[in-house]
């Protein structure tokens, strides 16, 4: 039972956590390579919510949604 656990530590620690401690290496170079990945997940964020109002603006111009109170059953 114990080398199963040392095998997970082993693959955890020296293989899956590889990129990591690359990224831990590029950050005393370059802070702001080392941060690329957000800023990727930052932009997609950024337009996602772009497309998202932009799409609420168009269906709020079609005005074919009920916005009365009687609109759904529970109010």
């Amino acid at each position: 039972m114990n080398s199963l656990f040392e095998g997970i530590a082993y693959l955890f620690e020296e293989i899956l956590f590889l990129p990591f401690n690359a990224l831990r290496a590029l950050e005393l170079e370059s802070w702001t390579l080392a941060n690329g990945l957000n800023w990727i997940f930052m932009l997609i964020a950024a337009a996602a919510m772009i497309y998202w109002v932009k799409q609420l603006k168009k269906f709020d111009k079609n005005d074919n949604e009920r916005k009365d109170v009687t609109s759904h059953s529970y109010l």
